[in-house]
């Protein structure tokens, strides 16, 4: 399953999280993989694409940056996928 993670930086402190990630990585759990990510302009929040078979290893990624970050994961699809999935609907 992909999730799109919308991640808002606490304070906005992007020296805790700068430093945190340089000096762990991303903390990600085994089976959850990151695919992409973009940042808005003035750093305050970051878009990641995630691929996870279940929400739960998200939780576990959440916990591990919850005192500088938080968090919100929305499933998605991409666009082929659910127009396909959509269309077999209707027949």
């Amino acid at each position: 399953m992909l999730f799109m993670v919308i991640e808002t930086f606490k304070n906005p402190d992007l020296v805790a999280v700068r430093e945190r990630f340089q000096s762990e990585g991303r903390l990600l759990p085994h089976g959850l993989t990151y695919v992409s990510s973009w940042m808005t302009p003035d750093g305050t929040k970051c878009f990641q694409l995630m691929d996870s078979p279940s929400k739960e290893l998200l939780d576990i990624w959440f916990r591990n940056w919850s005192d500088l970050v938080y968090f919100q994961a929305i499933q998605v699809e991409n666009s082929v996928d659910f127009w396909h999935r959509w269309n077999e609907k209707l027949q």
